[in-house]
């Protein structure tokens, strides 16, 4: 896949287009990506996904803070390549971007710069300033321009229409199992090991202090999770724990930490990736040191028969 910033100079052969965030890149974004690139197949062309970066709200949002995604840009271009996309076009989102008017972005940028033939939207697609665009919008001004609109229906779950808003609910409310399942592969956190308390090391289960490396980064909810731990390349199963540890932090500050098994290396300062697989139980208050460290014991035990 190669990656264009902007797009200005493009040179794309007969270009299928797709154009949003994809934040995760779930199961509705690749059967939408699936037809993007048998549509290019099928007329000679080549497949391409435009996406705008920093995402708008964090631009448009008074509250930025708040805010919250299933992947960084990095996970997202690994995903779309994987998805056999040709070219991602990578726009700019600035406030002055955000007041273009949705025919003016159709016939100035899709049809201008990038050359659009064929355009594949989402069923639920809209853009432009206001999010006035829509796909009566979309094929109006577009009826002029010698290219097609096709739109896509959603990926549909047990729940309703896949969608990123409904993965992010999941996680944050401890329904792994279901976010999972709507991504189409497990969700992972990247980021490197800091300095910790040491407490777990002190009851028999060492761990790794993981601080997420991008700040936007969704963190699922508090909990004991069983998750692969990736280290120089390699996998290792372990449990990890996100929360407060009430019953040995005293000042109440949330830590996420893996306990790798059968693992000693000193990767202090190191760049990992946690795969969360299953959430094992909620994060408990114990009467005391020893409850927490047969609590774990446990907790390894479901993490050793997870992975056999």
């Amino acid at each position: 896949m190669i990656i264009h910033e902007g797009y200005e100079g493009l040179k794309l052969v007969n270009p299928v287009v797709t154009q949003g965030i994809f934040d995760g890149v779930h199961l509705g974004h690749k059967a939408l990506l699936d037809i993007l690139v048998s549509r290019a197949v099928e007329s000679k062309g080549e497949a391409v996904v435009v996406t705008f970066y920093p995402h708008p709200r964090m631009v448009l949002d008074p509250s930025p803070a708040k805010l919250s995604f299933l992947t960084t840009m990095d996970e997202k271009k690994k995903l779309l390549e994987d998805a056999k996309v040709d070219h991602l076009v990578i726009i700019e989102f600035t406030k002055a971007f955000s007041k273009i008017r949705a025919c003016d972005f159709i016939k100035d940028i899709l049809h201008d710069k990038i050359g659009t033939k064929h355009l594949l939207i989402g069923f639920n697609h809209r853009f432009g300033k206001g999010a006035e665009g829509n796909p009566d919008t979309l094929r109006e001004c577009a009826e002029n321009l010698n290219f097609r609109v096709e739109q896509i229906q959603g990926f549909y779950g047990e729940e309703g229409p896949v969608s990123s808003s409904s993965i992010r609910d999941a996680l944050l409310n401890g329904k792994l199992e279901d976010a999972n399942t709507w991504l189409g592969y497990n969700y992972s956190l990247t980021g490197n090991v800091v300095e910790g308390r040491k407490i777990g090391r002190s009851i028999g289960f060492p761990t790794a202090n993981l601080e997420p490396g991008n700040e936007y980064k969704l963190i699922p909810a508090d909990g004991v999770y069983a998750v692969e731990t990736q280290v120089d390349g390699v996998i290792y199963p372990g449990m990890l724990s996100i929360g407060v540890n009430p019953t040995v932090n005293a000042d109440k500050k949330r830590s996420i930490e893996v306990n790798i098994l059968n693992f000693d290396r000193d990767i202090y300062k190191k760049t990992i990736t946690v795969i969360f697989h299953k959430r094992l139980r909620n994060e408990i208050r114990f009467r005391n040191k020893e409850e927490l460290s047969r609590q774990m014991l446990l907790d390894r035990q479901q993490v050793i028969q997870l992975f056999r």
